[in-house]
């Protein structure tokens, strides 16, 4: 693969797709970080219409998903201290 592919707009969306897929299928907010910084690079190359070299997409990336695993975490997790218990049996 040449690193004009990694360039391509729709690339990034089809990379965030399965990252989606992957986080439903896993679930943990593992992947889905991931995939909203490949769906943000995505938006960026579409709506910029700018050409960036593979070195510069890669640490957008990198900057976002980060960013957005940090949100989540901030968001998503039990609050500070607190533990989740289980009373219930699912097979109950």
């Amino acid at each position: 693969m040449t690193a004009e592919f990694w360039t391509l707009w729709w690339v990034w969306m089809a990379g965030a797709l399965v990252l989606g897929i992957l986080e439903v299928l896993i679930p943990g907010f593992v992947f889905l970080g991931f995939a909203i910084g490949a769906l943000a690079v995505g938006l960026i190359l579409l709506l910029s219409g700018m050409s960036l070299s593979l070195s510069v997409l890669l640490l957008i990336f990198a900057a976002l998903s980060l960013a957005a695993w940090l949100i989540m975490r901030k968001f998503f997790a039990l609050p500070k201290g607190q533990v989740k218990h289980f009373t219930n049996d699912i097979n109950d």
